[in-house]
């Protein structure tokens, strides 16, 4: 007996279409490693349908007052809201999370975001008008950039869209999205919800690979490229949009240090951190997975963070009682697993280190301790649920420790003295410091690192601003 499989299409000036060439990729679930649906593997020819598309719905969408983009953010998030369920299931489906939490952790936020964004589009603001030269009126005028080629990861395929698409049509642009090739189902599912309320062309999904994403980021009609992703696909997306002077807007990876102090409560920070390291099975680029601890209470801690890593649990979608799910596909869970297998003689595994079971991509939560700042795991992003732990003897090593890797997203300091805790947010090299917590994100804020976690902010009227451009106008008073 055979199963058939779910066939996903692109969706281009409002319709869905197979690939021009007839071309598919299979889509694995990540909980059973079972192949369950086919996704287009989009070429040149439906890059160049999707852009066309695009680029022919913006004059209109442009011109509309923000009043009406705004109404139409309304009804799509409210469509969402109706459509939660159907979300969820393609959500899981292909990133094998828990169902439970990624109705509650995951649907709220979203939604709320594409409302926050449809208020941000008649919040267009700038300096206000002036004569600052004699008989002559200068005035600011901001405006969309054009069409966006976008490109989705898959570690929160259907959030990390609401990221890109909310701000960029909210301010006046038409997109170009293209989904991770393991994780499509969602965004063709936002497709069809967006394309229940958007004028045809103005959101345009092509579902493929890296070379599909290649093609969107080197063709000449988008204005700017956003990318959420690994470094080194930022790097080659800054090189390719470098070519013709496209905007860039890049979230890469992280590798957060969270830096817990002696007068630290150490039972609320390992019930932090388990829950910040382990979630979405650390496939997070804020993840709470590299922690520095001071050595008066370095042994207490990694004993009690342990414990908590041995007692949280990973399993299947419905499963009630779990933290995490599957890692997304065979290659992260080798990666994962190479991490551990490499590990110098120096370091311990503390609890974990292993797969779990032999079906799906399952990883026990890990905990690594006796690590040195230059070794690979300490240095590299894991973005698997694995957590390591590194003493210091004061301030200022904490400091050298938290700040000497490559990327500055996101970083966390546990203490009761507020002015350590000022002083470390200060000298901190991160686009974000929690204190006494990890990984809490709300729309009105700004998310976005520097160094190699990469450049633009995500959220907040930042984020929004990121998608317009700003022209000087100016008259003359004499008529």
């Amino acid at each position: 007996m055979t199963t058939e499989l779910r066939r996903l299409r692109n969706y281009i000036d409002g319709e869905f279409r197979d690939a021009a060439d007839g071309r598919t990729t299979d889509v694995v679930n990540p909980a059973t490693g079972e192949v369950y649906a086919t996704a287009p593997l989009s070429g040149a020819a439906d890059v160049d349908a999707a852009m066309a598309a695009a680029e022919a719905a913006f004059p209109a969408w442009r011109d509309l007052v923000p009043a009406d983009r705004q109404k139409a953010l309304l009804k799509i998030a409210d469509a969402m809201e109706e459509r939660a369920e159907e979300l969820i299931e393609a959500e899981c489906r292909d990133t094998g999370k828990p169902l439970g939490l990624t109705r509650s952790e995951e649907i709220p936020p979203m939604i709320d975001q594409v409302r926050f964004f449809a208020g941000a589009a008649r919040m267009l603001e700038g300096r206000s008008g002036g004569e600052y030269m004699e008989g002559l009126t200068s005035f600011v005028r901001r405006e969309p950039v054009g069409v966006c080629a976008q490109v989705a990861p898959w570690n929160y395929p259907m959030m990390m869209a609401v990221w890109k698409f909310a701000p960029a049509l909210a301010a006046g642009n038409t997109v170009v999205l293209k989904p991770s090739d393991t994780t499509p189902a969602s965004t063709v599912l936002l497709a069809e919800i967006l394309g229940s309320v958007l004028p045809q062309g103005v959101f345009n999904v092509v579902c493929g690979d890296r070379d599909t994403g290649r093609l969107m980021v080197e063709h000449p009609v988008p204005a700017m490229a956003s990318i959420t992703g690994s470094v080194r696909a930022g790097t080659e997306v800054a090189a390719s949009a470098a070519k013709d002077v496209k905007r860039v807007h890049l979230e890469l990876g992280g590798k957060a240090p969270v830096v817990v102090f002696e007068d630290a409560d150490l039972a609320k920070a390992v019930e932090g951190i388990t829950e910040a390291g382990f979630f979405n099975a650390g496939q997070d680029c804020t993840a709470a997975t590299r922690v520095l601890v001071h050595e008066s209470v370095h042994d207490e801690f990694v004993a009690a963070l342990a414990k908590a890593a041995a007692d949280t649990k990973t399993g299947q979608p419905d499963d009630e009682d779990v933290l995490y799910g599957a890692l997304n596909n065979a290659d992260q869970l080798a990666k994962v697993s190479g991490f551990i297998e490499r590990l110098p003689a120096h370091a311990t595994v503390e609890t974990g280190g292993r797969r779990v079971g032999e079906r799906g991509y399952f990883y026990a939560p890990t905990v690594v301790s006796g690590l040195k700042q230059d070794d690979e795991i300490v240095q590299n992003e894991v973005f698997g649920p694995v957590i390591t732990v590194q003493p210091f003897t004061d301030e200022r090593q904490a400091l050298e420790y938290a700040n000497g890797v490559e990327y500055a997203l996101a970083s966390s300091v546990w203490t009761k003295d507020h002015g350590r805790a000022m002083r470390m947010s200060k000298a901190l090299d991160f686009g974000c410091v929690w204190i006494n917590t990890h990984i809490p994100l709300v729309a009105e804020m700004p998310h976005g690192g520097f160094k190699k976690s990469g450049y633009g902010k995500d959220l907040s009227a930042y984020g929004f601003d990121d998608y317009t451009r700003i022209k000087h106008v100016m008259t003359s008073l004499d008529g």
